[in-house]
């Protein structure tokens, strides 16, 4: 049995709690907050059997083998480091931090200290988006020289909600512009060239970003994130001798949509069981059980090849965090 805690409460949490509860040898034992107000409810909510006012106190806890840090990503550095000092493995959700040395910095720890972390990228270990891989290492759609993904949400966001705040490092592209340039990556590896263009808030952070990377292969990707309109968050992977669609949204798709040169489209269907969350979850325990201090699936250098990129992305479109 692998014994989890949560750390902190928001709506993130809630769902990682519901789907926890479809993973095998899993059980939530703990949750971790701030305030003992916000934690007690948590725990009632979602039967947890104790609740903690700090994250110190949940990180202490010696029945706790695995923590999920799902504070919104200005406090992960912080959680996440607390969950380490502690001697916990660590679930962290994405962006790991907010910048390449704090991440770095997250990294070096857990591995001088040999514990197991992993950043919550839980596309990369989504069933249907390993086929989509596999597919295509196989040659399904020939050499990739393509490829398209969006993410943008509605809004609109007041100006006190964390998507505007600086200081909790809002904007479009922390929070959404990571999952197509996480799919870009996860295809394609490192681009050699990195072109961007955003239009910032009143407060400073990207509220409608393009991005155009490009690879030395001829390949190149391009990229949208927003909060001013709802895009179709859909993705197209094309390539020599076909394409793969992957319909909204591409970082959970229903199915994956394969067409090959002169035959017709083939729909390839997924799981939706649940919200989600539980693949990262198993991987994780899969993870813990074999040993390992990083994940095949997420490892430390993707986390950090795709910070590097986030970084370089922030200062062309002039986006800094205090």
């Amino acid at each position: 049995m692998t014994r989890w805690g949560i750390l902190a409460t928001g709506h993130i949490a809630g769902r990682f709690a519901e789907d926890l509860r479809l993973v095998p040898g899993a059980e939530l034992v703990a949750v971790g907050s701030r305030t003992r107000e916000s934690a007690e409810l948590f725990a009632a909510r979602h039967g947890v059997p104790r609740a903690y006012a700090s994250w110190a106190e949940l990180a202490a806890d010696p029945d706790v083998d695995v923590i999920y840090v799902a504070t919104p990503h200005a406090a992960h550095h912080e959680a996440t480091m607390t969950c380490l000092a502690g001697d916990k493995a660590v679930l962290v959700e994405k962006p790991c931090t907010l910048d390449l040395a704090t991440t770095t910095e997250l990294v070096e720890t857990a591995r001088r200290r040999g514990l197991f972390l992993m950043e919550a990228m839980w596309m990369r270990c989504n069933p249907i988006i390993l086929r989509v891989v596999e597919l295509i290492a196989a040659g399904a759609i020939g050499e990739v020289t393509h490829v398209r993904a969006d993410f943008g949400a509605a809004g609109p966001f007041p100006p006190e909600h964390r998507m505007r705040a600086r200081t909790l490092g809002g904007g479009a592209l922390l929070d959404l512009g990571v999952y197509p340039i996480s799919l870009a990556h996860l295809l394609l590896g490192v681009p050699q060239q990195v072109r961007a263009w955003a239009r910032l808030s009143p407060e400073g952070v990207d509220e409608n970003t393009g991005l155009v990377f490009g690879w030395d292969s001829g390949a190149v990707a391009t990229l949208s994130c927003g909060m001013v309109g709802a895009t179709a968050i859909t993705a197209a992977i094309t390539g020599t001798t076909g394409r793969i669609d992957l319909p909204e949204p591409f970082y959970r798709p229903g199915a994956a949509v394969l067409h090959r040169a002169g035959a017709e489209p083939e729909t390839i269907p997924a799981d939706l069981t649940g919200g989600g969350y539980q693949h990262e979850a198993i991987e994780v325990q899969r993870c813990l059980a074999a040993g390992l201090t990083e994940s095949p699936l997420v490892p430390h250098s993707a986390t950090l090849e795709v910070m590097a990129l986030l970084d370089d992305i922030k200062a062309e479109i002039g986006v800094s965090y205090d």
